[in-house]
Formats: structure tokens, C-alpha cells, sequence
């Protein structure tokens, strides 16, 4: 199974999404594209979340040093990005791919993040409650949607909204795999504790 972890906006948890998806699967995992923070990347936080022996973390195919939009980071590298230079990593355990803020975020003149993900790709959008997000979260499902690409769920992340995720998901038709709570932090223990409680979920995708 590959899973590609995108959210409706950039800091909306993405990262200890991915962790948790991770570890829930003992899955592998790829940041095809990290802009910025390159000494404490993506790649770094995740390999600190897991505890499970199993996980390879594969290596960025892109890594500049702004963080920035992809399209300018790599401007501010005098490099472009080519979509035929981001190869999957190959390997026969489940992988987890993260994206790079949303959906429509830029790569170069051209593309965007939503042509990294492929057609054997499921999609788990991450969803963090604050005003706009109905708006931002059934955005991000209706272009997956009108791309065809398949969704397998919703993660909200923070504080529960009842009034909010009663709406995204009667109008979505999705599932929520689950919540991820406003945490004082995340450690090892706390990501596989939720990587326990996703688990079932995950593994019915």
C-alpha cells in the first residue's frame, strides 16, 4: 500500500501525521521534496518519532535550502525541478509519502505537488481545525476528487470541532481514520500509542 500524506495548508501536521501512518504500518517512508530546515528535515523528525526496526527512510529526491514554495526554494538554488527526477524508491513494504504544504503548491512553471502522486497512490488528507478550514479541507478533496485520485480518509489534527468535521465529512463522503489530539508533545511513546489506535483503520484502506 502507498499512502501520500497531503494537508489542506502548510503547519497543519502533516509531518506527525506521516510518523503515525508510519509506525501504525511499520511502513517506509519518503519526502520527495524538502524546502528548508535540512539539518532537523521531515526525513529527521519522522526518524526520531518511530521506535518500530522495520521503517527505511528513503532519501529526497529535491533538498534546498530556502524554506520556501518548492518552485522558489529551488529558483533561490539555481536549480529546476523535473518530475522525471523524482523517482519512487523502490521497496515491497507499504510506503508513506509526504507532500510539501498543499496540493497546488508549485514545483516549477508547470507542475504541482498533486503530480508527485500517482495512480496506485491512496491519499490521506490532513485537516486542522481554524476559521476557513471547511473551505480549505473541502477544496482539497473536491481537485483530488476532480483529478481522480483516490482518497482514503480524513486525519483531523487538534482539538476536536464537532460542528466542523460533522460537515467535511457528510459532504466529502469520507472517513475519518482518526484524530490527532493538541498534544504538549510528541515523542516515541505518544506516536506509537497513536499509531496503535490508527492501526485498525489504516490496515482496512
Amino acid at each position: 500500500m502507498k499512502l501520500f500524506i497531503t494537508g489542506i495548508g502548510t503547519d497543519v501536521g502533516k509531518t506527525i501525521a506521516a510518523a503515525i501512518v508510519t509506525e501504525a504500518l511499520n511502513a517506509d517512508y519518503w519526502k520527495p521534496i524538502q524546502a528548508g530546515d535540512l539539518e532537523e528535515s521531515d526525513s529527521h523528525k519522522i526518524k526520531k518519532y518511530l521506535s518500530n526496526g522495520t521503517t527505511v527512510i528513503h532519501a529526497n529526491s529535491y533538498a534546498f535550502k530556502t524554506p520556501a514554495s518548492p518552485h522558489l526554494a529551488a529558483e533561490l538554488d539555481d536549480i529546476v525541478v523535473n518530475l522525471s527526477d523524482i523517482k519512487e524508491p523502490q521497496t515491497a513494504n507499504h510506503l508513506v509519502i509526504e507532500g510539501a504544504g498543499g496540493i497546488y503548491v508549485p514545483l516549477n512553471d508547470n507542475d504541482t505537488i498533486a503530480n508527485l502522486i500517482k495512480p496506485d497512490y491512496k491519499v490521506i488528507v490532513v485537516s486542522r481545525h481554524y476559521l476557513g478550514s471547511i473551505n480549505h479541507t473541502l477544496l482539497t478533496v473536491e481537485a483530488l476528487k476532480h483529478r481522480g485520485i483516490t482518497i482514503a480518509g480524513i486525519i483531523f489534527n487538534g482539538d476536536e470541532n464537532a460542528a466542523s468535521e460533522s460537515i467535511i465529512l457528510k459532504k466529502t463522503g469520507l472517513a475519518m481514520i482518526g484524530r490527532i489530539e493538541n498534544e504538549p508533545y510528541f515523542d516515541q511513546n505518544v506516536i506509537a500509542d497513536y499509531a496503535d489506535s490508527f492501526r485498525e483503520a489504516l490496515l482496512n484502506l
